[in-house]
Formats: structure tokens, C-alpha cells, sequence
């Protein structure tokens, strides 16, 4: 990973991801979408590395295909995994992943779920309204106490209806 992508959630536990996040960006931004948050792992019947993108009015499937095809040429000469995953681009939809500080900033007042790669005072999953952020650190109101959590310390995160 380098300067491009700390502030990517999984960028650090997971280089696939940062790497991704740096091939697709600039694509998704020339097409006019936004790159919500990029996801790879095992599932069963293999490895997945999941797109979500998002824009103005809504993604569409066209966008989605659109994306999929260039996206699919660009990762094929220039990222290296360890077997075959399946590639998928899709809308975020409702809850919609946080995948970036960016969103964190965005969705400040939200209802928020995060999960955290290492327990917090014995605990990995917290659910509650987005307070802010300082720096590098996100901040949630959990059944009435703040709850501070470091930005690399999040494995996923999203909104809640």
C-alpha cells in the first residue's frame, strides 16, 4: 500500500484491495461514478472481489456492465492474486458500505454499523449514530457513551435504514 490508499477501509489487512482501489479509481472517476468500496475475499465457491459504485441519480446496470468489462482488462494485466476470483460490480444499495474517511465525513448523524479487525474493550461490532470524525479516528454514540475507533481498526462498515 502507499500514500494513495491509508484512508481505504481493509487497504492495510489486505493489499489486493489497495491495489484495486488504485487501478479502478481512475476509471471510475473518468466514467463519472464514484468508487463506494472495494471487497476481496473467500466465499464459498471461491475468492470474490466485489465493486460497489454509486453516482448522482443512481447507478445502472449499464454502468455496472460498463465498469465490469474495462475494469475486468485493467486488473487482468495488472494485479496479481493467488488463483481465480470472480469479479463483481454492483450499486451499493441500502445499507450502503463505507469504504472510504470520505463517507464517514458524509454520512456524519447516520446510523452506522462497524466492525472492527480487533476487539474494543472486549467488543468487535458496534452499531450507532456517526458523531464525527478527528483526524484519523471515527467517532459513534453507542447506547448513549461515545465510542472512538482508530480508522484502521475498521474491517467493514455501513449505513443502517
Amino acid at each position: 500500500m502507499d500514500a494513495q490508499t491509508p484512508n481505504i477501509i481493509g487497504a492495510s489487512g489486505n493489499p489486493v484491495i489497495g491495489r484495486v482501489w488504485q487501478m479502478a479509481e481512475p476509471l471510475c472517476r473518468g466514467e463519472g461514478v464514484e468508487l463506494v468500496c472495494v471487497e476481496y475475499g473467500r466465499e464459498h465457491g471461491g475468492r470474490t472481489l466485489r465493486i460497489y459504485l454509486d453516482k448522482a441519480g443512481g447507478i445502472t446496470l449499464d454502468d455496472c456492465a460498463r465498469i465490469s468489462r474495462q475494469l475486468s482488462d485493467i486488473l487482468d494485466i495488472g494485479l496479481e492474486t493467488k488463483g481465480a476470483y470472480r469479479l463483481e460490480v454492483s450499486s451499493p444499495g441500502i445499507p450502503r458500505p463505507l469504504g472510504k474517511m470520505d463517507d464517514f465525513i458524509r454520512f456524519n448523524g447516520e446510523r452506522v454499523k462497524i466492525r472492527t479487525s480487533e476487539p474494543i474493550d472486549g467488543q468487535k461490532n458496534f452499531t450507532g449514530i456517526l458523531t464525527g470524525v478527528n483526524g484519523s479516528t471515527v467517532h459513534l454514540e453507542v447506547d448513549n457513551r461515545p465510542v472512538a475507533i482508530a480508522f484502521t481498526d475498521i474491517a467493514k462498515a455501513h449505513t443502517l435504514i
